[in-house]
């Protein structure tokens, strides 16, 4: 067993986090709000109908919504009852449980390699420090030659740009692009959010 992710650590201190989470998604989904600006990206980056990995699902509505766009996905999470509510409220992309820092597919029975990587909403920082840069081994390992990662989270949740960046180089991976948001707003020295693009040379 790898360390315990900081999500899961929230959950066990509070079991209702994971509802809570849950329901502000659906919730913000009946105002009509907009949920898919990380999908729209990605799914800029690719194909049509390309393999794409939502490492961190959550409740789904990334890889959700690159389904409804044609996509084959599949989605990964630590947290059982963020993956029940994915196949509850996007039925069709495969969610499967388990912590990143073990992410083996081909042990699963999923043999071909993706085309992209999503690894959205503060995913990163909420697993444990000690794992980050094996996640970032293994979403690497598990890219097509060429393919590539998209990754994103917020400043000051004890993972710092320049340590991810690190990591990222040591796990294999080339900076494509970096970005401020994921409508493509470009990267500052002061931003307070990170979108990077990675690729597998």
């Amino acid at each position: 067993m790898v360390e315990q992710s900081l999500w899961m650590r929230k959950v066990t201190a509070d079991p209702g986090h994971s509802t809570w989470y849950v329901e502000r998604f659906r919730s913000m989904a009946r105002a009509g709000d907009d949920l898919a600006g990380e999908a729209r990206l990605v799914d800029a980056m690719v194909p049509r109908g390309a393999r794409i990995l939502d490492a961190g699902c959550g409740p789904g509505r990334v890889g959700g919504a690159l389904a409804a766009a044609g996509h084959d996905v599949v989605g990964v999470d630590g947290d059982p009852v963020l993956i029940e509510a994915a196949e509850q409220d996007y039925p069709g992309p495969r969610w499967l449980v388990g912590d990143l820092a073990e992410l083996d597919l081909p042990a699963r029975g999923l043999f071909q390699p993706f085309d992209a990587v999503v690894c959205a909403g503060n995913v990163l920082p909420f697993c444990a420090p000690g794992t980050r840069g094996e996640v970032l081994r293994r979403l690497h390992a598990h890219l097509v030659p060429g393919g590539r990662a998209a990754i994103g989270f917020g400043a000051g949740r004890g993972y710092e740009f320049p340590d991810f960046f690190a990591d990222a180089d040591a796990a294999g991976f080339v900076s494509d692009l970096t970005l401020s948001t994921w409508d493509l707003r470009p990267f500052t020295d002061d931003a307070d959010f990170l979108v990077a693009v990675l690729r597998r040379p």
